[in-house]
């Protein structure tokens, strides 16, 4: 996942937490994009949330094979913004850039849309952690800054559920977000150290193309 910079003003944010609602309308934002219409009007609240929009594809039945560090869906991007935003604005805007704009993929086309699932997550609960491994597997996402060789301030994120689905140990999730976040050299102690992390935790759920199809006929939505 890539993300925009975290703002301080993000400590706890409150309110009513993710809905499937939320997934719909990011379905229906895409979808509309294809079609060239206007999307529905969002059928939630416009609370201010830091989120991240996830698209993958959905396995197939007889996809079963399991390994360590491998996934039973395939990422086709996910991207967010650690500064709260209004919803109505934030899934519209970030369904979209996490759908055609996520560099490490080609853009989503239209004849995916049926293989596709999306995820949101509201991220909450920020905390400032007091080392590098001050944080749990499967309930906090971390953000560490570090400085890079050549001194300049580096980011990177991984939301809560990346190292457990992965199978990573509290090092290894730290040591590859720090791969991810740019660092080069051999990654030592001192690195390691030197890092500031911020713990959060989120809100998430996921739901289907066919799901948000059914959602919308039963809701009487039309194009």
């Amino acid at each position: 996942m890539q993300s925009n910079g975290r703002s301080d003003s993000q400590s706890n944010v409150d309110g009513m937490g993710v809905t499937k609602e939320h997934c719909y309308f990011c379905f229906d934002v895409l979808e509309s994009h294809f079609e060239n219409r206007k999307p529905m009007p969002a059928p939630f609240e416009d609370e201010k949330y830091p989120l991240f929009v996830t698209w993958n594809t959905v396995p197939s039945s007889s996809s079963t094979s399991k390994r360590r560090g491998s996934s039973d869906h395939q990422l086709r991007g996910c991207i967010g913004n650690f500064s709260a935003m209004p919803l109505h604005r934030g899934l519209a805007e970030y369904a979209l850039t996490s759908a055609l704009h996520d560099r490490r993929f080609s853009p989503i086309v239209a004849s995916e849309l049926r293989r596709l699932s999306c995820a949101v997550s509201l991220l909450v609960d920020f905390e400032d952690g007091s080392d590098y491994l001050d944080w749990r597997v499967g309930t906090h996402g971390i953000w560490i800054e570090f400085k890079s060789e050549s001194g300049n301030k580096r980011t990177a994120t991984y939301l809560p559920e990346v190292a457990k689905e992965q199978g990573w140990t509290k090092e290894e999730a730290v040591e590859s977000l720090l791969r991810k976040g740019g660092h080069k050299g051999k990654i030592t102690q001192e690195v390691k150290d030197g890092i500031v992390l911020t713990r959060y935790q989120s809100s998430k759920t996921s739901v289907t193309y066919e799901e948000y199809l059914d959602w919308k006929k039963q809701n009487q939505y039309v194009n």
